[in-house]
């Protein structure tokens, strides 16, 4: 029988296996290039052979993390996607997350499962609103980013002025990796850093393959191009080298110029991650206390997505490894129920595509087949090894509507469609006495979400369903105590989330401040997001 993870000999392999993974997730705003970036990492780390398209451009197929129907018919990622690769003596964990805002919950939650993050920038746009809100969310879970501007191909701004828009408006000192020789748009290439060679591109027709490169001496570059690299030159010269130690601590980034579509500096990002990125560390519990990654095993769910599957209509939980080395089929306890879990049915996972796992490490996503019992937050960990991390938060919804099937004899189907969107994090379902359990409320941070909820249960449980708008903007954490009396206030609705908690909508500010003005000792606090 091989040792166990808490046995003393296994530990050092764990260890050493942690040692080669690097996990992270690629943030941006919409329309930045994230999923074709995605896509590029995994064709130069020799995964997929062809660069698919988002929406199939030039007859090209979709995008691998882009695999759900709505996502290719609108062109944008609506859930996150998880993707592992072998590059460079490395085991790369990559996860693709949605930009849109109205799906922030579930890019929220992977960042909960990473150790690093790549923060893409439109060359022409730099700094754009959810590329904020989720750079924030790094600065506080201590998740160090790596910049890479992207579409350096097309016009866009000066390189510096995107330097000084970086540390002046989020206080992140860019240490450039490489840098750009030529404008954007007209550019001849990317000016390595260390040894100052010039790296030029023959891009392949429509980015489908990986661009050929050429390395050029400093002295051939400034023969070809004087002017430009002598201005490269000068520019990078103004900014810091590279610093390890900082970039750990969120005081600098490293910096990267590209272009997703056409495979242009895509290689070297992947080699900036392999060699500064961290590998997988300790990780504090609920109690704050770090439980060490060759601790006898410990995974958290981050996501559960069922409908991925349609020949079989699974559920799949995607499951973090903290510490210790995961095996299939051994079992584990589950941490909110104290009950055993089998894990028979593991694979890794590339888009939607699996393949079964037998052993996986610290910093690995590995999907559990048919894991019913698990929901977004729970923890796994080895018998007699028990921890439990820190719960996933919930957000201050913003959009309320009413759900209910047009088709009477699919009422069961129904229920179940809306218990499995609630235990996903789809959207939050909350119960009003008011109501019934006919007509659930659906609650999200964007509309988009009930678009997604009302096409998951029709293709997947076949429910025709109808929403009702509903006047509220906002909701307040309440208690037992207040139910009574903020029910008899006109426009005010109390209703239970899930979770048990009881949230008061309200249909704007001015209505909140009036009901507090007249009871100014109830309970009426507010939901922060990421911190709920």
């Amino acid at each position: 029988m091989p040792p166990t993870p808490s046995t003393p000999q296994a530990a050092p392999d764990v260890a050493a296996e942690a040692a080669r993974r690097r996990t992270f997730a690629v943030i941006s705003h919409p329309d930045a290039g994230k999923s074709t970036l995605t896509e590029a990492l995994a064709l130069h780390a020799r995964v997929i052979g062809e660069a698919g398209a988002v929406h199939g451009k030039s007859g090209r197929r979709a995008v691998i993390s882009d695999w759900m129907e709505m996502e290719q018919a609108r062109g944008i990622s609506v859930t996150s996607a998880a993707l592992q690769f072998e590059y460079a003596g490395h085991v790369v964990n990559l996860l693709d997350t949605p930009g849109h805002a109205d799906f922030s919950e579930d890019t929220y939650r992977v960042l909960a499962a990473v150790d690093c993050a790549v923060m893409l920038l439109d060359a022409a746009k730099g700094l754009e609103p959810q590329t904020l809100k989720l750079f924030d969310v790094c600065r506080h879970r201590g998740v160090p980013v790596v910049t890479f501007i992207n579409k350096w191909d097309r016009p866009g701004m000066h390189p510096l002025d995107l330097v000084d828009e970086l540390e002046q408006r989020i206080g992140l000192r860019a240490t450039p990796v490489n840098w750009p020789v030529g404008e954007a748009g007209v550019f001849h290439g990317l000016l390595d850093r260390n040894d100052e060679t010039l790296t030029t591109f023959e891009r392949a027709p429509g980015g489908a393959r990986i661009a050929v490169e050429a390395t050029l001496a400093a002295a051939e570059a400034k023969e070809r191009h004087p002017d430009e690299w002598d201005t490269a030159l000068d520019e990078v010269a103004l900014l810091d080298d590279v610093d390890t130690e900082s970039f750990l601590a969120g005081q600098t980034t490293p910096l990267l110029f590209g272009a997703g579509v056409v495979n242009v500096g895509v290689r070297q990002l992947l080699d900036t991650l392999v060699s500064l990125a961290p590998a997988p560390e300790a990780r504090p519990d609920a109690d704050g206390r770090p439980r060490p990654v060759d601790a006898p095993f410990s995974g958290l769910v981050f996501k559960v997505q069922a409908g991925m599957d349609k020949a079989h209509r699974d559920r799949l939980a995607f499951v973090r490894v903290c510490s210790g080395r995961f095996e299939r089929g051994a079992v584990v306890t589950h941490a909110a129920t104290g009950r055993p879990f089998a894990t028979k049915y593991a694979r890794t996972m590339l888009g939607r595509e699996r393949e079964t796992i037998d052993i996986a490490y610290p910093g690995d996503i590995v999907g559990l087949v048919n894991a019913n019992a698990l929901t977004v937050g729970d923890t796994l960990y080895a018998d007699g090894a028990p921890v439990s991390f820190p719960p996933m938060p919930s957000f201050a919804p913003e959009h309320f509507v009413t759900a209910r099937t047009t088709d009477t004899g699919k009422a069961k189907q129904f229920r179940r469609g809306i218990e499995q969107l609630a235990e996903e994090g789809v959207v939050q379902i909350l119960q009003s006495a008011r109501r019934g359990d006919g007509a659930p409320i659906l609650a999200a941070v964007g509309p988009l979400q009930f678009e997604v909820a009302t096409t998951r249960l029709s293709q997947e449980f076949g429910v025709p369903v109808a929403l009702d708008n509903l006047p509220y903007g906002l909701a307040r954490r309440t208690d037992p105590d207040a139910v009574a009396v903020l029910d008899a206030e006109a426009g005010v609705e109390v209703a239970e989330r899930r979770d048990g908690a009881l949230l008061a909508l309200f249909p704007d500010t001015w209505r909140l401040a009036s009901v507090r003005r007249r009871h100014p000792d109830i309970r009426l606090a507010p939901l922060v997001a990421g911190a709920d």
